[in-house]
């Protein structure tokens, strides 16, 4: 079983940054479409970022141009830089690895929580 491992979240303030890491215990990684969701209190969880096993990049509208995903294979490890981070961003982020040829994220992290204070 792969297991996925997200920290980097916290108490940030408006306009700051963080960066969140996720970090794959086994399996082929670098075939892995990795994902970033979040999800808000009272909200359904939203796909945030994904980065392909190519490299190739996907963003929320919400994101685009504030956040980047990327990837480092040889460490197993996806990120996902925040910037210009906003109230509305305040979820509980989780990373999920989608095995090539699947047609769903096949794997989740236990989630981590980022707030952003006004």
């Amino acid at each position: 079983q792969v297991q996925l491992l997200e920290s980097g979240g916290g108490l940030v303030q408006a306009e700051g940054s963080l960066r969140l890491s996720c970090t794959t215990s086994r399996g082929t990684f670098g075939s892995y479409t990795m994902g970033w969701f979040r999800q808000a209190p009272g909200k359904e969880r939203e796909l945030v970022a994904l980065i392909r096993s190519g490299g190739n990049t996907y963003y929320a509208d919400s994101v685009k141009g504030r956040f980047t995903t990327s990837r480092n294979n040889a460490r197993n490890t996806v990120y996902l830089q925040m910037e210009t981070l906003k109230p509305e961003d305040t979820a509980v982020y989780y990373c999920a690895a989608r095995r090539y040829g699947s047609s769903s994220f096949d794997y989740w992290g236990q989630g981590t929580q980022v707030t952003v204070s006004s």
